[in-house]
């Protein structure tokens, strides 16, 4: 099964810009199935409130351990652990307890549903917008195919990596294209250049795996 690699290619401390750049790339690859999927994390009960709020859509999940619930059928397990919208947050405030950080998604919608919303609304959080199903074109001058399977565009709020593992003050935006790895070397990292090339953007950090 194939997997895939992706550069950064722009870094700011505007979320604006950095929405925007993350944009053009993606409309260079955009088709008619593209979708957007985001993603944040909320480290307390006032953010969580007040994303809720702001962007009633998606799913908020609170944190718990596999020990809580192994042997614990899916229907059995709080739903605030599971995930429920914005209206079937808990009122109580000792709901939030051992529940933080709390985790909003929302999957799968159509392009330019979200982001804009979603950019407005993260504030300090740690969070990315996902845009998957593109179609990269053919770089016959750079002797690369086009590539769909693994074209896709994020951006990273206030973290530098996938894992969301490494807060920072800026926002990142990723180019993605299919892991090839030969003789130790990822093979297809010119067509990432390639890509980033065609925005006037460049490749600013090494290829980021899952």
């Amino acid at each position: 099964m194939s997997v895939d690699v992706a550069y950064p290619v722009f870094r700011t401390p505007d979320p604006a810009l950095a929405l925007r750049t993350a944009r053009r790339l993606m409309e260079f690859g955009r088709c008619e199935c593209s979708d957007v999927s985001a993603y944040a994390e909320f480290s307390s009960v006032a953010e969580v409130r007040r994303v809720a709020n702001a962007m009633p859509g998606g799913r908020f999940r609170g944190a718990s351990e596999l020990e809580e619930f192994q042997g614990v059928p899916f229907e059995d397990q709080p739903p605030f652990v599971v995930g429920v919208p914005a209206s079937g947050l808990p009122a109580e405030e000792a709901a939030f307890e051992g529940r933080l950080p709390v985790e909003w998604e929302a999957w799968n919608l159509p392009v330019g549903s979200i982001e804009d919303g979603f950019t407005a609304t993260i504030g300090p959080n740690v969070g990315l917008i996902n845009w998957r199903s593109l179609q990269w074109p053919d770089a016959p001058e750079a002797g690369f195919h086009g590539e769909s399977k693994h074209a896709e565009v994020t951006l990273l709020f206030h973290t530098r990596t996938r894992e969301l593992d490494e807060p920072t003050d800026d926002h990142t935006v990723l180019v993605h294209v299919r892991s090839a790895v030969f003789d130790g070397r990822q093979r297809r990292e010119p067509y990432a250049h390639w890509l980033a090339a065609q925005m006037g953007l460049t490749l600013i950090g090494p290829a980021q795996r899952c």
